[in-house]
Parts: structure tokens; sequence; C-alpha cells
């Protein structure tokens, strides 16, 4: 199957936006199965995670302690662009991920969803997404 992208306005700095139902419409729309999905962003200022999607606070809590670990103004940053922060930021994550998918469905836990992790927004992102069938 061809690789499938779509884009993501993200509306700050840091932000967190669950992607879960655009990769569950994705395997809906083109009649998927069973097999892998592989998730990934061609940004080095942003990522790809899984984490809890019952309870905001989770979001929250990740921004306040990336951003209290990593600041974006450090005088010992050396990139000039004033993003040294979201490079090291998204180090910290993947640009991609698999994810299993069987009888048409993601497979996550009940608490969990995917997430586009953006560090240098606001920003308009790609993500591109690789579908790939279960050979039964």
């Amino acid at each position: 199957m061809k690789t499938i992208s779509f884009e993501i306005r993200t509306s700050s700095r840091t932000a967190f936006s669950d992607i879960t139902s655009d990769l569950q419409n994705l395997l809906n729309d083109n009649n998927c199965q069973s097999g892998i999905i592989t998730v990934f962003t061609p940004h080095t200022t942003a990522g790809i995670t899984i984490n809890e999607n019952a309870d905001p606070d989770v979001q929250h809590d990740l921004k306040y302690k990336l951003n209290e670990m990593i600041p974006k103004d450090e005088a010992s940053y050396r990139h000039s662009e004033g993003n040294s922060d979201s490079h090291l930021k998204s180090s910290l994550f993947s640009p991609s991920l698999n994810l299993i998918y069987e009888n048409g469905k993601l497979i996550l836990g009940i608490w969990q969803a995917v997430y586009f992790c953006e560090f240098d927004g606001p920003r308009i992102r790609k993500v591109h997404v690789k579908i790939i069938e279960d050979n039964n």
C-alpha cells in the first residue's frame, strides 16, 4: 500500500495533538483488517508518541516537565535559530512508531492515544503513514 500523508496545524510552541482518530479513519477508509501501521513525521522539532488520553492534565504535566528540564532560553545553546530546546525535546521522543491493528481496529490500551508532539510551533506539520496488511 502507498504512503498516505496528512497535515496537522499546531497552535502553540509545545502541543500534543491526538491523531488516533485520524489513523483509525485511514484504516477504515482503506478497508484494512489486520497488520501494522507505521506513523512518521519528517520534522526535527516534532515527534510521535503514545500516552494517556483520559486526563488532559497528563499533557499539561508533560509540557511542564519538558519545559522545566529543557528551557527555551539557555545561554549555553549554540544553535543560532532559537529553537535548540525544540531539537532537544524532539530527541526524547521518536519521529515514528509502529502500531498493530486487528479486525480493522488499532490495538491500544484503554487509556492510550497516539499523539503528534509539537516542540517548535505553531506550525503546519506533516505526518506520513504506511499501512502494511497481513497476507492472510
